[in-house]
């Protein structure tokens, strides 16, 4: 699919009333895996990409072209997947966010993102973040939603644990005007706050980040639909996860020097050239070759 044609996906899944939940990816593997269990829509995220590209935290060290980057290669593996991709704080003033809209776009994203906080910014469960004036964010916004051809544009706002949760509320009822297709109070602290929220935004898509072991409660897409919130996104699953595993078989190869009495533990690897279209490759390699 075109990113136009995943952007129309998402709003029409939406629209019908679906709960649509957007693992977390980082590459064009985590995505196909994604895309392998039978997702819909994924969400690139940028705490996993610079955990995974640079090997850094979440704290603003990735850039605008590292991103883009990123969504170009994995919407290129995986075009059966609605790809909604990070953008943190539009790395600029709505001028750079115009050309953040337009390299999206190129890539071939779904959607994207755009947060309030103050650059250099960090993950939204962690502590000691800030935000910008409203007015700076708002702008930011409408330079998005005006520039944009297709994509699906989420407001999301940190003021919660900036400020309060009544200026997350007030901001996120100011970002709606704009004309966004989402919003997003990041961080709320309790299903109170949660009802808050949707009690304070109905008739637009509201969006829930599900961090393990974060500030916001773990409930499930049913529960959270029953709450007012039908874009679910788990952005950290498959990377804490998979970063457990990797270490365990890590430690059990240095201490043994072989995996040889853990391949129970290991995907097989005929299994794994089947994810990477290893089958798709010889066929087409054997198109070419026959006289």
């Amino acid at each position: 699919m075109s990113g136009a044609q995943r952007s129309a996906d998402l709003r029409s899944r939406l629209t019908a009333g679906e709960s649509v939940l957007m693992p977390g990816v980082w590459d064009s593997l985590s995505a196909l895996i994604v895309q392998n269990a039978g997702f819909s829509t994924a969400f690139i995220s940028g705490f996993a990409v610079s955990g995974t590209l640079l090997g850094r935290p979440d704290v603003g060290y990735l850039t605008q072209t590292e991103m883009a980057e990123v969504a170009q290669r994995v919407c290129s593996a995986v075009p059966d997947l609605n790809l909604v991709v990070d953008a943190d704080t539009g790395y600029g003033d709505p001028m750079t966010v115009r050309r953040t809209v337009e390299l999206w776009e190129q890539a071939g994203a779904a959607g994207l993102f755009l947060e309030d906080q103050v650059w250099p910014k960090r993950c939204g469960h962690m502590d000691g973040k800030q935000v910008v004036d409203r007015e700076d964010w708002l702008a930011k916004l409408r330079a998005a939603c005006d520039h944009r051809e297709h994509l699906h544009v989420t407001a999301r706002t940190d003021a919660r644990a900036a400020m309060s949760l009544n200026e997350a509320i007030e901001r996120a009822k100011m970002a709606r005007d704009t004309g966004v297709d989402a919003l997003f109070v990041e961080a709320p602290e309790s299903a109170a706050d949660m009802e808050a929220i949707a009690k304070a935004l109905p008739d637009i898509t509201l969006v829930a980040n599900m961090v393990e072991k974060g500030k916001t409660p773990l409930l499930t897409p049913a529960e959270l639909a029953a709450l007012g919130f039908r874009l679910v996104v788990s952005p950290l699953s498959l990377l804490l996860a998979s970063t457990q595993a990797m270490t365990r078989a890590a430690q059990q190869l240095s201490e043994s020097g072989t995996l040889r009495d853990h391949l129970a533990e290991i995907a097989p690897f005929d299994a794994f050239n089947d994810l990477v279209g290893l089958p798709e490759h010889i066929a087409n390699e054997k198109q070419y070759r026959q006289p």
